[in-house]
């Protein structure tokens, strides 16, 4: 089968199917990283964790952002 025929195919599957297969594709390309994800997500505990304790507050985007704009605008 050749390639445009290949995705002449894939793009007539419904919505959901052609999503199955990019996200497959991608997914080969770029194996996913279990342990790295784990970690990530232990991350994200203790740091949701930590804001509903009050241990840290929360910078709003906007703050963030205008920091970011005055340090690189040089």
């Amino acid at each position: 089968m050749k390639t445009k025929d290949l995705i002449a195919e894939a793009i007539s599957l419904p919505v959901e199917e052609r999503t199955i297969v990019v996200d497959s594709i991608l997914k080969s390309l770029n194996p996913p990283a279990f342990d790295i994800d784990r970690k990530w997500a232990a991350v994200a505990r203790r740091r949701l964790s930590e804001l509903r304790s009050g241990k840290v507050k929360a910078i709003p985007g906007e703050e963030v952002f205008s920091k970011i704009w005055e340090r690189f605008a040089s």
